[in-house]
């Protein structure tokens, strides 16, 4: 009989490379893991793992049992809910979601306190962190839904693991401050900016991504980004403070932002789509949290 408990270290050993890439994600030991794995292959009849160097990989057995794992954990998860949701006469169990800054403060705030009413029965837990680290969590099952963000002309990539679907779209706008030459335009053009001081998200992330690219596209210069904060409220105060320029979305500045300019590109619309990814498989619980952030999203957007 295959120990479910140990079929999550082989599929987390798949997922991260290394067993000390594993232990780590998992709170274990890299010798405690190699010890359950080793019980696996006892149970498993078969060799799951073959050293390459000072690293392991999975063999053909191992590849099938991960595909399997991925089957069973489903079914295990769909089952536990379907049980408390019986047990509780309604929806019920915990539902770990993951957002950027913006969409965690417009969308997934007001869709916990919809849910607290609601749902009583399904405890919501959410953490702030950006799409590109929330992917991999999804996939393993660390969390249960995330809401991401794509910028026009940087298309993610597709997961057919994982269901998509649109929250809201979009405009992504200058943020200058009120004394730039250029604030007293109804549009900016980008190579007017050129000499500019800019803020932008951390390197690695699809904000930095969207204002190096609209920098050189659009203005035809390299920008001079000399500020970086995943946190947009600190990008709109180094743009109040420090003179910086910035490319932000609707979300954050939907809260209003005194002190600043906001002015659309004369180059044309930059967008930006927030969507939600979940797991194909969802339970009651999950489809209860999903529908709360649909409506809280379509509230934010009506609001703008």
């Amino acid at each position: 009989m295959l120990d479910l408990r140990r079929l999550r270290l082989l599929r987390e050993l798949h997922a991260r490379g290394t067993m000390h890439g594993a232990a780590k994600a998992l709170g274990y030991t890299p010798s405690a893991i190699s010890q359950q794995l080793a019980v696996l292959e006892r149970e498993a009849g078969a060799k799951l793992l073959e050293r390459t160097g000072r690293n392991v990989r999975l063999t053909d057995a191992g590849q099938a049992l991960v595909r399997h794992a991925a089957v069973l954990l489903d079914g295990l998860e769909a089952a536990e809910a379907e049980v408390a949701a019986i047990a509780a006469g309604h929806p019920a169990g915990v539902v770990r979601v993951s957002a950027f800054q913006s969409a965690f403060l417009r969308i997934v705030a007001p869709a916990v306190a919809a849910l607290a009413e609601s749902h009583p029965g399904v405890r919501v837990e959410v953490t702030e962190a950006e799409v590109e680290e929330s992917i991999p969590a999804l996939r393993l099952r660390q969390l249960d839904a995330v809401v991401g963000d794509e910028y026009s002309g940087q298309p993610r990539p597709v997961h057919l693991d994982l269901t998509r679907e649109p929250l809201v779209r979009e405009q992504v706008r200058l943020v200058l401050p009120e004394s730039h030459p250029q604030a007293g335009k109804a549009k900016v053009h980008m190579a007017d900016l050129s000499g500019a001081r800019w803020g932008a998200c951390q390197p690695g992330t699809g904000h930095r991504d969207m204002q190096i690219r609209a920098c050189r596209d659009l203005g035809h210069f390299e920008p001079d980004l000399r500020y970086a904060s995943d946190d947009f409220l600190i990008l709109v105060e180094m743009v109040r403070t420090a003179g910086a320029c910035a490319l932000l979305p609707d979300l954050v500045l939907g809260y209003g932002v005194p002190g600043v300019a906001v002015r659309p590109t004369a180059e044309g619309p930059i967008d930006r789509e927030v969507f939600l990814l979940t797991r194909a498989t969802r339970t009651p619980a999950i489809e209860a949290v999903a529908a709360a952030l649909h409506t809280a999203a379509l509230q934010t957007a009506s609001a703008q």
